[in-house]
């Protein structure tokens, strides 16, 4: 099934080395970015705006302690603009997504998957929350899961909870 694009202009933004070189990381994200928003069904009345921050462990641990109360850097965190579940149509701002390079890549080389593929999942698992989705329940977490798992199949990643 072949979705049209969301209209979403993605401001990118690298704040540490180690990240995929400019235009393959756009191309990366934006392919993650419609890929998740085609598994939400949601609509646009014009471009919605996303900002993604690749930074290190470090910042992401200041951010963690500063907005969570976590004192310990962590994957990806989302802070959405427009809080609250997103039925119908995207907010005209969704928010930021932060990625932390060495727990990113860490983590893929302890999972055995390749470094762009847990980028990708990172940033579509980002934007659902952003969207409103959450895995605090097991049915909340089964049901951001699947919507994962088929994001990723449209970009022929396999099953990152196999």
């Amino acid at each position: 099934m072949s979705v049209a694009p969301v209209p979403v202009e993605i401001d990118i933004q690298v704040e540490a080395g180690g990240w995929p070189a400019g235009p393959e990381l756009e191309l990366l994200v934006s392919a993650a970015v419609q890929a998740g928003l085609s598994e939400t069904g949601l609509g646009a009345d014009g471009a919605a705006e996303l900002s993604i921050l690749l930074t290190d462990d470090a910042r992401v641990r200041k951010l963690n302690a500063e907005w969570r109360g976590k004192d310990k850097p962590t994957n990806v965190l989302s802070f959405p603009a427009f809080p609250g579940r997103h039925e119908k149509k995207l907010p005209p701002m969704l928010g930021d997504i932060v990625l932390a390079r060495e727990t990113v890549a860490r983590e893929a080389a302890l999972e055995g998957k390749p470094l762009d593929h847990h980028i990708t999942h990172l940033v579509i698992h980002g934007l659902l929350h952003l969207l409103g989705h959450d895995h605090e329940t097991d049915a909340e977490a089964e049901a951001m899961e699947s919507m994962e798992r088929r994001a990723l199949a449209r970009l022929a990643i396999p099953d990152p909870y196999a």
